[in-house]
């Protein structure tokens, strides 16, 4: 096993030890590949890295949480690397940043504000956030009312379902809400029967649109039940996965030639296994 660059001796020694590990792969006699990247290079590896340490959390698997989250670390110790040798911010100057921001945006723990519950605390959060985006746009010459929206800070690259669903619940912060779970469900039966209309029509631009509001109406009926759609539709993709899988097994890997009744039956054979706990079929003549 090679030595370690640095010998655990300072403070945060495992954060030290790997900032000097990265500035030693990005060294002249370093490693050919960390070498060759760029901030723009590495992005799509942060986002790779953060949806794995996000499923690995959602899966409740502690070990692998710690190597994802690990992960995650390394590319943005990388990141900052490549900055900081083109004269940017490094690794803990952001991290001052952070810690800067985490303050200002928690009047409530570092100031004098008060937050009696979770709801007032994101308010809060909120309230500052905005303020920031405010000055910073004006400080860019940036006049335009899109800057000024609750909404400007939604990322535009979040995955859709997601997006939609803070989209939501930024909008909902400010009143822009149904009272109860019952005004969205409505929506949803609305939309339904729009789509109906449009699959009706074969008009594949208003099947397009119908659907989107589907979906959005949908993360809405998430929101007020107090549930994330993107964790809940994982968790139907790795049971459909299962039960899939199951249905591969119960033919051998084989569903050439197999009838959809066939392969329902055999789908619900594992519906019904799991509903008692059983392994499933794994073969069938």
């Amino acid at each position: 096993m090679p030595a370690d660059p640095m010998p655990p001796t300072s403070p945060l020694p495992g954060v030290q030890r790997l900032l000097v590990t990265i500035a030693r792969l990005r060294a002249p006699d370093g490693c050919p590949w960390d070498r060759k990247q760029t901030e723009a290079s590495m992005a799509p590896h942060l986002v790779e890295e953060a949806f794995e340490a996000a499923d690995a959390l959602r899966r409740g698997a502690a070990r692998a949480s710690e190597e994802e989250l690990g992960d995650v670390l390394v590319n943005v110790a990388m990141i900052r690397q490549i900055a900081g040798e083109a004269g940017g911010a490094g690794f803990d100057a952001v991290a001052g940043q952070a810690a800067d921001k985490l303050v200002r945006r928690h009047p409530h723990v570092f100031g004098d504000r008060k937050a009696e519950s979770a709801e007032i605390a994101y308010a809060n959060w909120e309230r500052e956030k905005q303020k920031e985006k405010a000055a910073a746009a004006a400080a860019a010459g940036d006049t335009g009312d899109a800057a000024r929206s609750v909404l400007a800070g939604v990322p535009i690259a979040l995955p859709a379902l997601l997006r939609a669903f803070r989209v939501g619940e930024k909008a909902a912060k400010t009143g822009f809400d149904w009272p109860d779970a019952t005004g969205p469900r409505a929506k949803v039966a609305e939309e339904l029967a729009e789509l109906d209309e449009a699959l009706a029509s074969g008009d594949r631009a208003a099947i397009t649109a119908e659907l989107g509001d589907v979906l959005f109406s949908l993360c809405n009926v998430a929101r007020h039940a107090g549930l994330n759609p993107e964790v809940a539709l994982a968790g139907t993709i790795d049971k459909f996965q299962r039960r899939f899988l199951a249905v591969e097994q119960a033919f051998g890997f084989d569903l050439h030639g197999r009838s959809l009744d066939e392969m329902d039956a055999a789908w619900n054979a594992a519906k019904a296994s799991e509903r008692t706990g059983g392994a499933g079929p794994t073969t069938a003549g």
